[in-house]
C-alpha cells in the first residue's frame, strides 16, 4: 500500500504544487478557522475571521470575555453562526482552563493527550480536532475528511464506509508520522477533489486517472 500512497502524493504534488495550508497568522487563528470551516467554504470563514480581527477579538482572552451573542454576529458569514459561536466558546473555555489560553502550552502536550482532551470539548469531532493538532500545533496526525474518503474509495484503497480511524491509520502506518507530508498530502487531496473528484467525477485530465 505504501508505494501506491506515495505515487498518489507525487502525482498530486506534480500537478498542483505546494498548497501553503493552513492559512492563518497565528496558531489560535488556525484553530478558530478549523472550527468555523465546518459545513461551509473557506471564503465564508475568511470573512468571519476578518470580522474578528477588525474587532480585535482574534485571541483567546478577547473571545473568552466576549458574549456569545456578539460572537455569533461577528461570525455570521461562516453560517450556523449561533452553533459555531457556542463551539468557539467551548473551545476557548477549554483553552483557558487547561492551558491558560496559550496554544504554545497546549503544543507541549503529547498528541494522544491533546486529541483526547479536544474530543471531549463540545462541538469538536475527530476532523476538527486533528485539523487543530496538525495545522495549529504542527503535530503529526492525518486529517480525514469527506474528500479523503471519496478520493481513496474511488481508487479502491479503502471502502468509503470505513471508519475515520481506519482511514487515518492507513496513512500513519504507511507513511510514517511526518507533519509536513501530512499537511501537504491532505491539502492536495482537497485540491484534486474540488477540481476533479466531485460528487459527479470529472476524470478527464485528473492527475490520478489510471491509478
Amino acid at each position: 500500500m505504501q508505494p501506491k500512497l506515495s505515487l498518489i502524493y507525487k502525482k498530486l504534488y506534480r500537478a498542483f504544487g505546494p498548497q501553503h495550508w493552513w492559512p492563518g497568522e497565528t496558531p489560535f487563528e488556525v484553530a478558530v478557522g478549523a472550527i468555523l470551516t465546518q459545513n461551509t467554504n473557506w471564503g465564508n470563514v475568511e470573512k468571519a475571521i476578518a470580522n474578528l480581527r477588525n474587532e480585535r477579538k482574534l485571541n483567546a482572552a478577547a473571545l473568552h470575555g466576549l458574549p456569545t451573542g456578539r460572537l455569533a454576529s461577528l461570525i455570521r458569514p461562516a453560517g450556523y453562526f449561533n452553533i459555531k459561536a457556542k463551539r468557539l466558546k467551548h473551545f476557548v473555555d477549554f483553552l483557558v482552563r487547561e492551558y491558560h489560553g496559550s496554544m504554545a502550552k497546549m503544543k507541549k502536550e503529547e498528541v494522544d493527550v491533546i486529541r483526547e482532551k479536544l474530543l471531549d470539548v463540545n462541538g469538536i469531532g475527530p476532523e476538527t480536532a486533528d485539523s487543530i493538532i496538525l495545522y495549529a500545533l504542527e503535530k503529526p496526525v492525518f486529517v480525514i475528511d469527506a474528500y479523503t474518503k471519496r478520493v481513496l474509495s474511488r481508487h479502491n484503497i479503502l471502502d468509503h464506509d470505513s471508519s475515520y480511524d481506519k482511514f487515518q491509520q492507513l496513512f500513519h502506518r504507511n507513511l510514517g508520522k511526518d507533519v509536513q507530508l501530512f499537511n501537504e498530502y491532505h491539502a492536495l487531496i482537497v485540491s484534486v477533489a474540488k477540481k476533479h473528484c466531485k460528487t459527479k467525477p470529472i476524470c478527464a485530465g485528473c492527475p490520478l486517472e489510471g491509478i
